[in-house]
């Protein structure tokens, strides 16, 4: 997949530039402690697909004004802020192959930061001058913290069935995806119908994301992941390979799975036992094939905008999101 990722950068490199400029400029503090803290995490190698793909929805909603890319850094803003308190909550040691935040600064200041984050957002979407874009990106807030608290009422639960992890994605990943393609249109003004179509395009691409970040935990190293292998299992989060596998599994190796994983400390034999159980019971094939389906329907909704180098772009990232390494 190194070509599909080198055409779609070659593609993308000057909205990825100005994006990064935005990001540096908008961030604005009035204390240097918060863009240190901040930029720990912000400038630390993050994709950028969410502003990218405000971006370019905008872009495919022929919008000329001049807003697209300051406004784009509020969802990396809002997305940073997650990261930061999700990695606090979850007692995280690593993300994108750095130390954590709160391991540097401590839990308080992490914490702050992430609110000064959640703020900056929505100052920058009211710039925009439209309370219906003010109300997505609260809404979003909303539910993606919602999400948070979902998955830790379930934190180790093996009885987690799948619509209810799916609940929790939507939630903590689709709808951000979603929010990022679905204020493109309204900031456009463009027609419901296009509106609606990106919005589903960035919805059914967040999940099949989420899937497939769920299953580097079990087909990455850490090196490759850029956080510990295993750390959504120790932290008690059960995801649909092991849901799935748990599902079929004869009753011996269910039960071996559940000790498995019930277990904070296991070892690392322990580990590849349960991913060769999760592959024998089918549960990463599972996995695969859902999240393939959902980039099928992310692709199906972009059928409605005409050709262009754009949508090529669109279309190219979301074959990327279910094939990437990392």
């Amino acid at each position: 997949m190194s070509d599909l990722k080198q055409k779609i950068l070659s593609a993308v490199e000057d909205d990825l530039s100005d994006i990064e400029k935005a990001l540096s400029e908008n961030l604005n503090p009035y204390l240097d402690l918060v863009s240190e803290v901040a930029g720990h995490l912000l400038f630390s190698g993050g994709k950028r697909l969410r502003p990218l793909l405000m971006v370019l929805s905008a872009r495919l909603c022929g919008y000329t004004g001049d807003y697209e890319k300051t406004f784009s850094t509020a969802l990396e803003y809002l997305h940073t802020a997650t990261l930061l308190h999700d990695d606090l909550v979850d007692e995280a040691t690593l993300r994108r192959g750095k130390e954590v935040a709160h391991s540097n600064w401590g839990n308080s200041i992490t914490v702050l930061v992430g609110d000064y984050l959640l703020a900056r957002a929505l100052s920058i979407s009211a710039g925009t001058g439209r309370v219906r874009v003010i109300q997505i990106l609260a809404e979003l807030t909303e539910n993606m913290s919602q999400g948070e608290v979902h998955q830790l009422m379930r934190k180790g639960d093996i009885n987690l069935k799948e619509d209810e992890y799916l609940e929790v994605i939507r939630r903590k990943t689709a709808m951000l995806f979603e929010a990022a393609c679905r204020v493109s249109a309204i900031i456009a003004d463009a027609p419901q119908e296009s509106e609606t179509a990106l919005a589903d395009f960035g919805y059914n691409l967040g999940i099949a994301f989420q899937m497939a970040d769920d299953l580097f935990d079990y087909t990455l190293t850490t090196a490759d992941f850029g956080k510990a292998v295993g750390a959504d299992l120790r932290e008690g989060k059960l995801t649909l390979p092991v849901i799935s596998a748990l599902r079929n599994a004869a009753s011996d190796d269910k039960a071996l799975m559940i000790k498995i994983i019930k277990d904070p400390d296991f070892s690392v034999e322990d580990f590849e036992t349960l991913i060769e159980l999760l592959d024998k019971h089918g549960g990463i094939a599972y996995t695969q094939k859902v999240a393939a389906a959902y980039i099928d329907k992310a692709k199906q909704s972009l059928c409605i905008f005409k050709s262009s180098p754009t949508r090529d772009v669109m279309l190219d990232i979301a074959d990327y999101a279910l094939a990437r390494r990392v």
